[in-house]
């Protein structure tokens, strides 16, 4: 579900050719001393407001107007660019005339403007006391933040290695003042100058296959339509950390257009961010003035409309956003690649890496969903000739007890026929290999994602990328500003936490951590309760449907009920993880997030999994026999399984969690900002007319659109990681999670891609190198699904007391067969018998059971190994049930040792950079051996020709 290439920028495309939409920017001067005033509610701010206008005099108007080239009518009535159509907009600052913190914004946007970037404001169609602050970085300010941040742009190939030949080389460094290309990257002509290991070779050629198998069969539907997106194979890209010294080394044909508007955003927010608002230190940052109210709001805006009249094939894309909502986030599209490195140029490496984490998941799903299936189609084609089931359904002469007290009667066992089937589909002879599969397969999606990661690393220019040092959280910065220490780094002073300070909060915040999850235990018992009681309630239920199915009724509303508290207590876990995090008081906004992502994994996959382990490990376990069971609150009796097993209560749990819970992300996801930017459009058409819409400019139009989440991405890949736990974790019990996870992303990727370019305000382009924590929490889900898996299979499923039956105690006991006709009689073996008159009173059933033989009931059979009432130990444990124990516990040691060297054996053999990855990096470093060589062996040679004008003697100088 993902494409990614290296490359240029991409201009709008028109007929299949690109073209730049931009004019060139000339220097614009404003009068931003007669604009200030604006700020001041004491001052006449109605004077300077035109309708939707807020401006200065005249004479700045005939200062806009500067001699030069004509500027395109559809400029200045695209909004996007300034009055005068030349300057684009690169950021908007919104805020009310009505805010208070007007002196702060007054000293911020002075040293906005001391900075060099360029300002205009206007005031709001739909309500005067909104303001929009619009910004314009100019050529000087690009260029020199650039070079500050690092950027890396494009720039004129010089090969001085191979003078003559094609040039297959991309990264460069500065020596001597020169550049020197040092990294071959051609796609066509690729040197191989080392010898790997042959297990690399092999890895290579198995990521080739599996990169096959998920592009579905056939390829060709999923590749991009070329005709639509010309510029999406790209050639080669040079790139180099831009350098104003070295400016005329890059290929610029328009400075408006060098820099792409992502990286535009990115270098005024890196400004905004270290400009200060009050006289101090450290009242800096527009996140500041966000947090106090300064201003309402800060976005760079979206380029234009995403919708066009006009076909896209015919007339090409109007912007970078319809071009990504005709090829990525239109339904039409839900079979295609995903163009990476568009979505990365728009909405920045941050988030073209989400998307393409979502899109190697999604597209690694498909052989496990196919294996989940054939697992399921197994149990189905296999199905008429499972000996378990048939005896099940032929079994009408064996009376089974009530699974509950009073009000449950006798029932024949041929009755759970239906559930035996069903059991059988998701518990058969298959499942053991799925388990180990889905192990196998957890860890080579990991590794491979590792690959996949350093090719989009490496292809995105972030593999030399560091973060910069994080500024202080204002709320840390105010809680300890008495406290101040020497940074190591900088070598300034900043606020510090004391060790004893920062235990305590974390002894703190770990407490909260303990209570909550014993809350969730509590909800656990709650639903406990609630199906002990309900069973018996449904068990005297006059409908003979829900009656005579008292268990599935009870089983299925449960799981109902506990998704609605999932739900509710989410709510209350976002508050208290973020209470929590706050308290610990982390010093930055990477601590503070990861922070913050561990509680809320935490919170949730405890509270969306506590109810699914009770019912896999717990239910039925501990419920004593029939005459000696077990109660909760020396009152109600525990709940046991079906006839036909536990596993079908699991499935059910399962199943219907999984669909409700993706149902209702998919919903809220898309439903709450479509519902909320419908109401804005509908409030917005009453007042004025079905032309208003159209006539605002691109920053009303943005916005009325909902800001993106206050926790950026981690919505999102909360999300997906809980759904990966839900596939990984008990997928041994529900073989079709797979599937339903794959079915669910194909749908959300395009849900989320939707949601970005329509619904919401562009986000910031950040950087990133990988996912961050979330790397971490996926290891340790997959090393939990192993060991669940192995108790599943052990515990909650039939496999092990039939795989003891049929070696040990069955026909073919010592032949070492293990077929369905050595499974005859094993039905029978695996019920116990109870004499009825045993019954304790509060248990003794109303029906006597003479429906089934004219005659009450004497006996009646329950699934346990244990003698029978007539033996020298009553209800005692018999010999088989110690031996399938013993194979159960040897079963979990040996799956468990056996996975695991699996996974450690493919860690192993799989390398985490590509082969020819690893040879382009292994040649980077060897071209910088030579040059530096070169370099020398140049200046020597050089030194040597002066000392040779000069007259001096070189008989023993070398070289």
């Amino acid at each position: 579900m993902e494409a990614s290439s290296s490359g240029s920028t991409i201009s709008s495309v028109t007929g299949g050719k690109t073209k730049t939409h931009q004019p060139v920017a000339k220097d614009v001067n404003i009068f931003f001393d007669e604009l200030e005033g604006v700020n001041s509610p004491s001052k006449d701010d109605d004077s300077l407001l035109r309708h939707g206008n807020l401006t200065s005099t005249s004479d700045d108007a005939s200062r806009l107007e500067v001699v030069g080239e004509e500027v395109p009518d559809k400029n200045k009535t695209s909004g996007l660019y300034f009055r005068d159509g030349k300057c684009r907009i690169d950021y908007i600052l919104v805020y009310r005339k009505s805010n208070p913190q007007t002196e702060k914004r007054e000293v911020f946007e002075r040293n906005i403007r001391a900075e060099g970037l360029q300002m205009e404001k206007e005031s709001s169609l739909t309500n005067s006391d909104i303001i929009f602050v619009k910004l314009h970085a100019p050529w000087e300010v690009l260029g020199k933040y650039a070079e500050l941040m690092n950027v890396r742009m494009p720039f004129r190939p010089f090969n001085p290695f191979s003078a003559g030949a094609p040039c297959i080389l991309v990264r460069c460094c500065f020596l001597n003042g020169h550049f020197i290309e040092i990294n071959g990257r051609s796609r066509r002509s690729r040197r191989k100058i080392y010898y790997l290991h042959r297990r690399y070779k092999f890895m290579n050629r198995i990521e080739k296959q599996i990169s096959r198998f998920r592009g579905w069969l056939p390829r060709k539907p999923m590749k991009l339509d070329k005709e639509t997106l010309p510029d999406l194979e790209e050639n080669d890209c040079y790139t180099a950390p831009f350098s104003q010294q070295r400016i005329h080394h890059f290929i610029i044909h328009n400075k408006d257009t060098f820099f792409n508007n992502a990286t535009r955003s990115r270098i005024v927010h890196h400004i905004l961010q270290r400009v200060k608002y009050e006289e101090g230190k450290n009242k800096i940052g527009l996140n500041r003035l966000l947090s106090n109210g300064s201003y309402e709001a800060a976005f760079p805006l979206h380029e234009g409309s995403y919708r066009s009249k006009n076909s896209i094939k015919t007339h090409g894309a109007e912007n970078h956003r319809h071009l990504l909502y005709e090829c990525w986030a239109s339904w039409g599209v839900w079979y295609k690649y995903q163009p990476l490195d568009l979505v990365r140029r728009y909405f920045g490496e941050k988030i073209g890496l989400y998307f393409a984490w979502l899109g190697w998941y999604t597209g690694m799903l498909f052989p496990a969903a196919f294996i989940g299936l054939f697992v399921f189609l197994y149990g189905v084609t296999t199905l008429n000739h499972c000996q378990v089931s048939k005896e099940v359904c032929q079994a009408t002469d064996i009376i089974m007890c009530p699974i509950c007290d009073k009000y449950c009667p006798f029932m024949r066992l041929s009755d759970s026929c239906i559930y035996a089937k069903v059991t059988h589909l998701f518990d058969n002879g298959a499942t053991v290999f799925f388990a180990v599969f889905m192990a196998v397969w957890a860890t080579v999606f990991l590794e491979f994602w590792k690959r996949r990661r350093a090719v989009i690393a490496y292809d995105w220019d972030l593999i030399d990328w560091e973060e910069e040092e994080e500024e202080i959280r204002p709320q840390f910065e105010a809680k300890y500003s008495k406290k101040e220490r020497m940074n190591p780094i900088s070598g300034k002073p900043e606020p510090y936490q004391a060790f004893a300070d920062k235990c305590s909060r974390l002894i703190v915040s770990a407490s909260g951590i303990f209570f909550m999850i014993c809350v969730v235990i509590a909800a656990v018992f709650g639903i406990v309760i609630y199906r002990v009681v309900t069973v018996s309630t449904f068990a005297a239920f006059k409908w003979a449907l829900i009656r005579n199915n008292s268990q599935v009724a009870t089983t299925g509303t449960a799981v109902c009920i506990n998704f609605c508290i999932i739900m509710l207590l989410n709510v209350l876990y976002e508050k208290v993880a973020l209470f929590l995090t706050n308290l610990e008081q982390p010093r930055t906004e990477s601590e503070w997030e990861n922070s913050f992502t561990l509680k809320m994994f935490l919170f949730q996959f405890v509270n969306l999994n506590s109810s699914t382990f009770y019912i896999a490990f717990f239910l039925g376990r501990f419920t004593g026999h029939p005459g000696a069971y077990l109660r909760l609150i020396n009152r109600w009796r525990l709940e046991e399984c079906h006839p036909s097993g536990c596993l079908i209560d699991l499935c059910m749990q399962m199943g219907i969690i999984m669909v409700l819970k993706q149902t209702w992300n998919n919903f809220m996801e898309l439903g709450y900002p479509l519902i909320q930017n419908w109401w804005t459009r509908r409030k917005l058409r009453q007042e004025y007319g079905t032309q208003g819409k159209t006539s605002f400019p691109q920053w009303e139009k943005d916005y009325n659109l909902q800001p993106m989440n206050a926790y950026g991405l981690f919505d999102e890949y909360l999300e997906m990681i809980l759904q990966f736990g839900f596939t990984t974790i008990f997928v041994a019990a529900f073989p079709l999670a797979p599937l339903l996870a794959l079915l669910n992303n194909i749908i959300e990727i395009r849900l989320d891609a939707y949601k970005f370019v329509t619904q919401w305000r562009r986000p910031l382009a950040s950087r990133a190198k990988d996912i961050g924590i979330w790397y971490g929490i996926l290891e340790g889900i997959g090393i939990l699904s192993v060991i669940t898996n192995a108790f599943v299979i052990a515990v909650t499923s039939d496999f092990i007391p039939r795989l003891v039956y049929a070696y040990k105690y069955g026909p073919c006991a010592g032949q070492g067969e293990a077929g369905q006709r050595c499974m005859v009689g094993y039905v029978n073996a695996s019920l116990s018998v109870f004499l009825v008159s045993d019954f304790e009173n509060r248990s003794e059933p109303t029906s006597n059971g003479s429906e089934f033989s004219g005659s009450p009931l004497k006996y009646c059979r329950y699934r346990d190994y244990r003698d029978p009432p007539h033996s020298p130990v009553p209800y005692g444990y018999t010999l088989q049930f110690w031996h399938v124990l013993a194979a159960r516990l040897a079963f979990i040691i040996v799956f468990e040792h056996l996975v695991f060297c699996i996974k450690h054996l493919i860690s192993y053999l799989i390398p985490d950079l590509p082969k020819d990855l690893r040879d382009r990096m292994r040649r980077e470093k060897y071209l910088i051996q030579e040059m530096m060589y070169e370099a020398e062996l140049e200046r020597l040679q050089k030194e040597r020709k002066e000392r040779k004008k000069n007259g001096k003697s070189y008989h023993n100088e070398w070289p």
